[in-house]
Formats: structure tokens, C-alpha cells, sequence
């Protein structure tokens, strides 16, 4: 062989030889830096957890913005005062209801009164007047009386009815009149007479007048 061609040959051996060294260190650096970029480069971006976990409650306060805590407790306050403000407005509507009712009742009982002032017992209407007790055990203890005033006949017509309350001898301790106006026919009203003697001594409620008028 010719020395010349021989060391050639192995020239183009050696170039290949360190062509593939470099090869091989290029490839290691390579992997050397995605192993080192994968473990410890801060910007990436985070490693994804299969479950997320729920939220640290150390890491939240028990103190709302005071901003937030004004309006809550002004909304409390509104709405008391709104609550009062409509407790006081009922309370005086049924102070209203009662009194008008009291006034009625007055004005009607003194009608009744008068009506009867000059008529003779026991009046026109005796006989569409019933009276009935009820218990002292549903009325505190007080002597109450219910009327059952029907119009029994085919006009309108107003009553006036006196009950008087005796005592054990026969007197008469107290009087009381009730007025029943514009009673249509066939129709019927049970007004109260409640007597406003002590329970003792034990009276007697009477039916002495009713008219109809």
C-alpha cells in the first residue's frame, strides 16, 4: 500500500471519530440543560395538582372594611326603626278601632235610652228579644247577658232593649240599655250587656223593655 494513501485514510478516521465526539457532548449538553430548565427555572409555569386544595381560613380576618360594617349596621338600624314605626302606626289604628267602636256603642246605647224613656213596659218587641247567659268562666268572672234581637217582621226596623240587674231581694242595682239600629227583616244581632257590679252578691239579670221602632 502507498504510505501516502495509508495516512489518508487515517486522517478521514480521525476527522469522523471527533465529528462524532462532538455530536455525542452536544446531545449530553442538550439533555443537561431541559433537565435543568424542568427543575429550577422560576418563570415556568407551575406543576398542575390532580385535586385542587382548599383555601387556608388562617389566611382570612374576622374584620369586615369599615365601610362595609357602616352600611350593615345602618341597614339594622333602618330596618328597627322601620319595625317600630309600623308597630306604633297598627297600635294607633286599633287605639282608633276601639275608640270609634266605644263611641258607637255610647251613642247607640244613649238613643236606646231616650227611645225608651216614655214607653211603658214591657214595649212592642218583648217577643223578638231572647237573653241568654254565658259563663263567668269566659268572661273573667263578670255577669255578662247576650241579646238576641230578630227583626221578625218584613221592614227595617232599629231596638232599643233595657236590661236591669237585680240583687237577692228584688232591687233593681243596676240598669243598662242597648240600641240596635236598621235590623233588616229576618236578620238578627247579639249585642253584650255586661253588668259592672262586683261578683258578690250574685244578681239577676232582667229583660224589662225592648221596642221596636
Amino acid at each position: 500500500m502507498n504510505p501516502t494513501s495509508a495516512r489518508a485514510k487515517r486522517a478521514v478516521r480521525a476527522r469522523a471519530a471527533s465529528a462524532a465526539t462532538a455530536v455525542v457532548v452536544t446531545a449530553l449538553g442538550a439533555v443537561g440543560l431541559v433537565s435543568c430548565d424542568s427543575g429550577n427555572d422560576d418563570t415556568g409555569s407551575p406543576p398542575v395538582s390532580e385535586r385542587p386544595s382548599a383555601p387556608d381560613p388562617a389566611g382570612f380576618t374576622g374584620e369586615l372594611p369599615s365601610s362595609v360594617a357602616s352600611s350593615g349596621a345602618a341597614a339594622v338600624e333602618s330596618a328597627r326603626a322601620s319595625a317600630s314605626s309600623a308597630a306604633a302606626s297598627a297600635s294607633a289604628r286599633e287605639a282608633e278601632r276601639k275608640a270609634s267602636i266605644g263611641a258607637a256603642v255610647e251613642r247607640s246605647r244613649q238613643e236606646a235610652e231616650d227611645e225608651l224613656e216614655d214607653v211603658t213596659a214591657p214595649g212592642n218587641a218583648l217577643n223578638e228579644v231572647a237573653m241568654t247567659g254565658k259563663p263567668r268562666a269566659d268572661t273573667g268572672g263578670k255577669l255578662t247577658v247576650v241579646l238576641n234581637i230578630t227583626n221578625k217582621t218584613d221592614e227595617e226596623a232599629s231596638y232599643a232593649v233595657q236590661v236591669d240587674f237585680l240583687d237577692p231581694s228584688g232591687k233593681v242595682v243596676e240598669t243598662q240599655f242597648v240600641g240596635v239600629e236598621d235590623l233588616q227583616p229576618g236578620a238578627r244581632q247579639q249585642p253584650l250587656v255586661i253588668s259592672r257590679q262586683p261578683a258578690e252578691p250574685v244578681l239577676t239579670p232582667r229583660l224589662t223593655k225592648a221596642q221596636r221602632y
